[in-house]
């Protein structure tokens, strides 16, 4: 069937359906509830047991597949833009350094591990194997689905045409392994007293498991910076966001043109063009009308059809072929994070280890929403500061991340995989080294109150 913008806006209602009904399960089914599962998520799965490989009953197009690595572009146009801090990496350090430090090990060590296995394991078990198809466990795990679709888009360019769909596997795995492994740790850790602020689950706020906020709990998702008389506020945000992604793609075919043989990801150029749009805000004073808030909102609206349509469109006849590395790989990764937490969280974070160390986790296996979920079900009023610290050091550790996006699948598929693997493993334990020195290891029992702790509690 010739594929036409009609096919297209088709193939968004149906999803956009399929995200419609998961909403309903997730807000009147108790189980799900219970699960945390993200509606995306579930969305994605009706997508599975309708299509091809299910009841063959969801007309997708066969283009539907491409839609993540262009909603990856808008999302990474979104990074960004709109930013209106300014950050010393001085003060960073000075105040949140170990969980920049143990932040950044944690991701740049899953890369580095993963790309080492790839080369000394799976290389000799699975002779043939893609160079790059260890490295797509990170990119679904720490990176989640976005990540995998936008390396996983670059390396069909490339060639490996199974990238895509390994790649949103991964991603789907470490989800659903950072909700339910993620329960699971913070049920262990609450029963022997290592929580500082909640006990059990069941204390979990109600809007966290139906989805639904309650009238009283209610934020704004934005103000109206400009005019609705000249222009629709959201039409304002969105086109900026637009204005960056058409710009990567801009940029990206001149770069075919002119020069066949370079490659460089469109998520990569869509990033940089939005930081360009906003320095253009700034220097036309624009910039305080463009509200952070809305920008993000149009991100992670850009992520929720990432994920739908990512595991919608998930290839069950690849799985089913790569399923034994694939297997390798998942149970190196959850090993990765389990013994991230217990003993390199624990060991080395100042104060709230599990707070800290769950929200790590959260993070290791998924998204940014899963490490604040599961942030949520051991400090509900985010009183530990594990949120603010986190999002104070990401704004160092996103630059970290972006290269790694960038430029790890260019390293590995120019050869220089075992490189790389070394030099990230190195300066992951480079980093708990300097955190451990700057700012001490716990000698502590795992339950008892570290420096901090009895000031912030006192006052709840």
């Amino acid at each position: 069937m010739e594929f036409t913008p009609v096919t297209l806006l088709y193939d968004i209602c149906l999803m956009s359906l399929l995200i419609f009904i998961a909403k309903v399960i997730r807000t009147k089914i108790k189980l799900f509830q219970n699960l945390y599962i993200p509606t995306a998520l579930i969305a994605g799965f009706l997508g599975v047991a309708g299509g091809p490989f299910g009841l063959d009953i969801l007309p997708l197009s066969s283009q539907a597949s491409s839609y993540s690595g262009i909603l990856i572009a808008v999302l990474f146009a979104t990074m960004y833009l709109g930013r209106q801090e300014k950050a010393s990496f001085k003060k960073m350090l000075d105040g949140v350094g170990d969980t920049f430090f143990l932040n950044t090990a944690s991701e740049i060590g899953q890369y580095g591990v993963a790309i080492l296995f790839g080369i000394f394991v799976l290389g000799a078990l699975f002779p043939g194997i893609h160079s790059c198809f260890a490295l797509m466990m990170p990119a679904g795990f720490v990176g989640g689905h976005g990540t995998a679709a936008a390396i996983g888009s670059m390396l069909e360019g490339a060639g490996w045409s199974d990238a895509l769909t390994i790649g949103q596997t991964f991603a789907t795995f470490g989800l659903l392994l950072g909700i339910f492994g993620g329960i699971a740790i913070i049920n262990f850790c609450a029963r022997r007293g290592y929580t500082r602020i909640i006990r059990k689950i069941s204390a979990m706020p109600e809007d966290m498991k139906t989805g639904l906020i309650y009238k009283e709990n209610r934020t704004s998702m934005g103000e109206n910076t400009i005019s609705p008389m000249s222009l629709d506020p959201l039409t304002w945000h969105l086109g900026l966001v637009m204005v960056s992604v058409g710009g990567a793609y801009l940029i990206n075919f001149y770069i075919v043109k002119w020069f066949p043989n370079i490659s460089i990801p469109i998520y990569g150029l869509a990033l940089v063009c939005g930081l360009v749009v906003q320095k253009i805000l700034k220097w036309c004073s624009l910039n305080e009308y463009v509200d952070r808030r809305v920008i993000s909102r149009i991100g992670s609206c850009a992520a929720d059809y990432l994920v739908g349509f990512g595991v919608a469109t998930i290839n069950i006849g690849v799985v089913i072929q790569y399923w034994k590395p694939m297997l390798l790989l998942c149970l190196l990764g959850t090993v990765f994070v389990v013994l991230f937490f217990f003993i390199i969280s624990r060991k080395f974070f100042r104060n709230f280890w599990v707070e800290r160390g769950i929200y790590i986790f959260g993070w290791s296996t998924g998204v940014m929403s899963i490490a604040v979920l599961l942030l949520r079900v051991v400090d509900p009023e985010f009183k530990s500061g594990v949120l603010e610290d986190s999002g104070f050091a990401w704004i160092f550790i996103s630059f970290i991340d972006i290269a790694c996006v960038t430029f790890l699948p260019l390293l590995v598929l120019q050869g220089y995989g075992l490189v790389a693997g070394l030099v990230l493993t190195a300066a992951a334990a480079l980093c708990v080294v300097l955190s451990g020195i700057r700012y001490g290891i716990a000698k502590e029992k795992a339950d008892a109150l570290r420096p901090g702790e009895k000031e912030i509690l006192e006052k709840l």
